[in-house]
């Protein structure tokens, strides 16, 4: 029987959850006894605060933009761009791929353009490219599931692009719209580490050699080792992940301010992209969990945002994929983009070529 911690929402279909006779998972008392720990973060992060302070205060660009936005035109993103150009005073390029982003979400780019007469660029990637890699991930998952595996291929081309974009503006930092939890602690945290950025290229070398990709596609994937070696690169980093953050105020301040028409336009379930919930339904049935329920159960616990609120949430996002209804009935309609059948969603296990899926699907 599946159990729901007291105070995070995590469940015990999330690999290493346990609960207490009190019904509070590990997680949550891990987080009460790490006092010390909480002091060592918070220097750390002190220090990485004024690092940010410098670095918006200051900037170091010689040419037209200070720096570059990835905006997405959610409420962090939206957010974060009114505080650069309004708290700080930075020359900002707002950059946008536009790929399967719902009318909602467009209409709060639009207005935040609009609203602090901004510069956006819009990269508009292959959709042909994009059914290719999405279909094959989806059919060759990793153990962490679908919104893991596709998502974070997804997003090292969409930095890719970002960071080609700053080298031909000569744009010496890339700015992002991370809450605290996104993306994982190994791919980044404050700041993306500089060598990944100035040392490794992303080109998916295995894909290629499987015939996904052809050889001319390389230049779509960041490589570093294209420019000289005197080449300087950008820095990237995520400024929720120092300055206080709490998901309410956000919402609240990016609707106060204009940013977007109403609170529904900036909830984080829908403002995201519709082939999201194809991925949501392929990891509810491949992993038995929402895979943003480890995530936001982090925001949570660590009263960034209210448990009442995603109890609800999470409530309606799992009916509405599972029965591919409402905002789930985005589903059937990807699906039939990508050719794809349910039981085609498939988790590898790399040593057996077994698929792993939940017993009752």
């Amino acid at each position: 029987m599946t159990k729901t911690c007291k105070r995070c929402l995590l469940t015990t279909r999330v690999p290493g959850v346990n609960f207490d006779n009190d019904g509070v998972c590990n997680l949550c008392r891990e987080w009460e006894m790490q006092t010390e720990d909480r002091q060592k973060q918070e220097s750390k992060r002190a220090a990485q605060r004024r690092d940010l302070e410098e670095t918006l205060r200051n900037p170091s660009g010689q040419s037209e933009y200070d720096c570059i936005l990835s905006f997405s035109g959610g409420k962090d993103s939206c957010y974060l761009l009114y505080k650069l150009v309004k708290e700080y005073n930075l020359r900002v390029l707002a950059y946008t791929s536009d790929f399967d982003i719902p009318p909602n979400t467009w209409d709060n780019i639009r207005r935040t353009v609009a609203h602090l007469n901004v510069d956006h660029y819009v990269q508009t990637p292959s959709k042909e490219l994009y059914k290719r890699f999405i279909r094959y991930l989806l059919c060759n998952q990793s153990r962490r599931g679908a919104v893991h595996t596709v998502c974070y291929f997804w997003l090292d081309i969409r930095e890719g692009d970002i960071l080609s974009l700053a080298m031909e503006k000569n744009i010496p930092l890339i700015v992002t719209g991370y809450s605290p939890g996104q993306p994982d602690p190994e791919r980044m945290l404050y700041e993306m580490p500089q060598e990944r950025i100035s040392q490794e290229d992303w080109i998916p070398h295995e894909l290629f050699e499987k015939g996904l990709f052809n050889d001319s596609e390389q230049s779509l994937f960041w490589n570093p080792h294209r420019y000289g070696h005197d080449a300087k690169f950008p820095r990237i980093i995520a400024p929720f992940h120092v300055w206080d953050y709490n998901q309410e105020e956000v919402m609240e301040r990016v609707v106060e301010l204009g940013l977007a028409k109403n609170r529904w336009y900036v909830n984080p379930v829908l403002s995201n992209f519709t082939l999201n919930w194809l991925f949501i339904y392929s990891d509810l049935k491949n992993l038995g969990y929402n895979p943003y329920k480890p995530e936001f159960s982090q925001l949570i616990r660590e009263g960034k945002a209210r448990r009442s609120v995603w109890r609800v949430l999470f409530f309606l996002m799992d009916f509405m994929a599972q029965n591919k209804v409402l905002l789930g009935r985005h589903i059937e309609r990807s699906l039939q983009w990508l050719d794809l059948q349910p039981d085609e969603l498939r988790i590898q296990d790399n040593e057996t070529g077994c698929v792993a899926k939940i017993d009752g699907w």
